[in-house]
């Protein structure tokens, strides 16, 4: 047997004002050996594919993969030529047995709606009809028409945080192994459940009904469940929530279980509905917890949604307030941060801190710092794979400890702050620009966890995000859709 197996990824935020160009890939991940090093998130399943494949005696050909963070739509001359040296190699590969594609699932490019579901279009011309292509993706996806007809496996990570790629990747292989041996015939099936929500699997109801999915797997010729939550801000005809289920070789078997998933799904909405609070009260209960730290989430502000990562409205409430023993990650601005490395630690400095990319940022503050810490080439874990900060730096501002950066990315880890000499644990409040991911590793430090409702780029709102190109039919933008369509 011989593989072909590559990755190319990126969520895009259509309404984001950065645009995703060459920097950005070669910034995050672009290499055509990124299974034989440490892996970014987006490459752990190439590591996995190629121990599973080498352990069966398959031959494998590694393409491109690369990665760049959330921002606006891809460059198109950048996506099409990451694209076309992907097909290439695929063509100077053949013929192949299986083709594994690690992807998003939420990639917009100047041009095309749908980047994944045209690379594997692409991908099917070249290897024909018998060969098996297995895709795993983010369930921050738009599940397309073109990609499900493209594919024979499609696998999204069931956790939120995704804490479950290696997982997924194994359970990608796992399928198509079989599939080419003729052990089992794969049929994919999925349901449109009309709706937009914020899905964490660590609390309820979602617990359970990833538990759910899980249990349904390897019954009554089900071979595979999946939940695409969605990614809210990419603008796309099919963006919203879809049911995905995999079946042996029987339609309609997946296309009832895709439909009972989805409806249960439906009755869970009104606990699904977002509450967050604003930043004050936020704050308010934060400082009236009994212990610390409380872990405040500035969710409008995550860089792994497209945000600027650069927003002030926390900081500047924060300091309106005089409260002390604060911690806050992660600020983008390279400018900043090379001017703090310059200056060196022990340095006090009057700095304009954020605001810098659009009115999504508020406006920046003016402070009066010191240079506590100095991380050159620093990295944070994002489940079991490295993520790249570039340089960061420590700031002390009477009592306010941010943490600033050169490479633009949400927090993930506390050892943003900790490999930086910041004793969390002393701490009164730890802000994170994240909106989810950073739940796995600070909740067991947090007496408290709140998700704060803030203003910026990804505000949790979706019954305000300007979509032109899918219509307002889904909840909670429509209490009562009419629309429910179920893929053929």
């Amino acid at each position: 047997m011989k593989m072909f197996m590559a990755a190319m990824a990126t969520e895009t935020n259509s309404f984001a004002p950065i645009p995703t160009g060459w920097s950005s890939f070669r910034e995050g991940l672009y290499t055509k050996e990124a299974s034989r090093h440490p892996p970014s998130s987006f490459a752990i399943p190439l590591v996995v594919w190629r121990e599973r494949a080498e352990a069966e005696g398959w031959e494998v050909v590694e393409g491109l993969a690369t990665y760049a963070q959330p921002a606006g739509p891809t460059i198109r001359q950048v996506y099409e030529s990451m694209r076309d040296d992907i097909l290439a190699d695929l063509e100077s590969a053949m013929p192949v047995d299986v083709v594994l594609l690690s992807m998003h699932g939420a990639m917009i490019a100047e041009g095309y709606d749908d980047c994944e579901g045209d690379l594997m279009q692409r991908a099917r011309g070249i290897v024909g009809a018998d060969a098996v292509i297995g895709l795993e993706i983010d369930p921050h996806c738009h599940l397309t028409e073109a990609m499900l007809e493209a594919a024979d496996i499609i696998v999204c990570f069931k956790e939120y945080p995704h804490v479950d790629i290696g997982e997924r990747a194994e359970e990608v292989f796992s399928l198509c192994a079989a599939t080419v041996a003729g052990s089992i015939r794969p049929v994919m099936r999925d349901h449109d459940c009309r709706m937009m929500a914020m899905y964490h699997t660590p609390f309820e109801p979602m617990r359970t009904y990833v538990d759910a999915m899980t249990a349904m797997e390897g019954q009554g010729g089900i071979l595979s469940v999946s939940l695409a939550h969605g990614f809210p801000w990419g603008d796309s005809p099919r963006c919203g929530t879809r049911t995905l289920v995999i079946a042996d070789g029987d339609a309609d078997v997946a296309a009832a279980a895709a439909r009972e998933l989805g409806d249960r799904l439906w009755g869970l909405r009104e606990r699904l509905r977002i509450r967050y609070p604003d930043i004050e009260t936020g704050l308010d209960r934060a400082m009236a917890a009994d212990a610390g730290p409380v872990v405040l989430a500035d969710f409008a502000d995550n860089a792994g949604g497209g945000a600027p990562s650069d927003s002030t409205f926390v900081l500047r409430a924060v300091l309106d307030r005089g409260l002390k023993d604060v911690a806050m990650s992660l600020f983008w601005d390279p400018v900043l941060t090379r001017m703090c490395i310059d200056a060196g630690v022990g340095a006090v400095m009057r700095i304009r801190l954020g605001g810098k990319i659009g009115p999504m940022s508020g406006d920046p503050v003016d402070l009066d710092v010191t240079v506590r810490g100095i991380r050159l080439d620093a990295t944070q874990l994002f489940g079991k794979g490295l993520q790249r900060l570039g340089d960061s730096v420590w700031l002390e501002a009477d009592g306010v400890h941010l943490v600033i950066n050169s490479v633009r990315s949400q927090t993930f880890h506390p050892q943003v702050f900790t490999d930086l000499g910041i004793d969390l644990a002393a701490m009164k409040v730890i802000v994170v620009k994240s909106s989810q991911h950073f739940h796995a590793a600070f909740a067991p430090i947090a007496s408290e966890v709140i998700h704060l409702a803030t203003p910026g780029a990804i505000t949790p709102d979706f019954t305000i995000i300007p979509f032109t190109r899918r219509d307002d039919d889904y909840w909670p933008k429509t209490e009562n859709p009419t629309s429910e369509k179920v893929r053929p």
